[in-house]
């Protein structure tokens, strides 16, 4: 099915709330499927090729993040021609839901992921741990996940701190443990900034063969918010959808992080950590030959005035 994909590119952006999701769910009945699972989450289904895009989204993530307000393989499903299943919460629940366990219960009862080629399931921190733990449902699927939590069971991760809330929510039943669920899949893709420790010890814990774990140093804990930025997370998409992501690939898109400039200060950022300044002042150099940066100016500035004092040696002009 490639027809009326124009109602894709309706804006959802100014709808309030409940606004929203009734116009969410007449656009995507009317190319696929809308259903609710209850007071806090949703499926929607747009039926288009043989290669499944499964996202796992928070509907304030969606506002966020695209401008248009709508979910991420909307644009995958007008640019590549893919179906799209969207899973969608509202806050962060790692989708432990009983409606969410029984709606993918019904999907494989269906045998839905048969019907296509290749199945893709993607998402990002507490979204990405359910890409991992329900990618069991679609055996042979790739996954993508973003700063995954591996498990917010306090006996196994009492030392991550940042969500409390939820050590009375059980992550030992059904779907539970997401490194296990992945045992499944063809292959995963797990990138984390082995410099926000919390992440990092996470992604130690999705150590299997059929995973890689992709370093994306200095991008802070918001990687999917710069990957949207620099371009590359609908390119990751696609080669995980083909199956040409490797390593060395994403080594080459990630190449994109020196015209960023968010990951050019967090770097910056990170060498004032160091007290390097003969590193800093290379840096503010390579980005002033880019192009106007006044805060990089400043900063070199500063440093040239520092090196001035007697501070340390200034690199040999480029």
């Amino acid at each position: 099915m490639q027809e009326n994909l124009e109602i894709l590119d309706e804006d959802l952006s100014g709808l309030k709330p409940a606004q929203w999701q009734t116009r969410l769910a007449a656009i995507t009945e009317e190319l696929g499927m809308f259903q609710p699972l209850g007071p806090k989450h949703c499926a929607t289904f747009l039926d288009q090729g043989n290669t499944l895009l499964v996202t796992f989204e928070t509907v304030q993530g969606i506002h966020n993040l695209s401008k248009l307000a709508q979910p991420l393989g909307f644009e995958m499903v007008k640019s590549e021609g893919w179906s799209h299943l969207g899973l969608l919460s509202s806050g962060d629940t790692w989708f432990r839901n009983d409606r969410v366990f029984g709606f993918f219960d019904q999907l494989i009862d269906d045998g839905f992921f048969d019907e296509f080629d290749n199945v893709i399931f993607y998402g990002a921190g507490p979204c990405g741990y359910a890409a991992s733990a329900f990618s069991v449902a679609a055996p042979g699927a790739t996954v993508v996940a973003i700063q995954p939590q591996a498990t917010l069971d306090p006996r196994m991760t009492e030392w991550d701190d940042r969500f409390v809330e939820m050590r009375r929510t059980s992550f030992t039943d059904r779907y539970g443990y997401a490194p296990d669920m992945l045992d499944a899949a063809k292959q995963a893709f797990v990138f984390y900034d082995p410099y926000e420790r919390l992440d990092a010890m996470h992604a130690a814990l999705f150590s299997r063969n059929n995973v890689s774990r992709l370093r994306v140093p200095n991008l802070g804990a918001a990687v999917q918010t710069r990957m949207i930025e620099m371009n590359i997370l609908s390119k990751i998409l696609k080669q995980a959808a083909n199956g040409t992501l490797t390593d060395a690939e994403f080594a080459q898109m990630f190449r994109a992080r020196r015209h960023d400039s968010s990951y050019l200060w967090a770097l910056m950022a990170r060498l004032d950590q160091l007290d390097r300044p003969f590193l800093q002042v290379l840096l503010c150099r390579y980005v002033l030959a880019q192009g106007r940066a006044p805060r990089f100016r400043r900063r070199l500035q500063n440093l040239e005035q520092r090196a001035a004092e007697g501070e340390f040696e200034l690199p040999s002009a480029l």
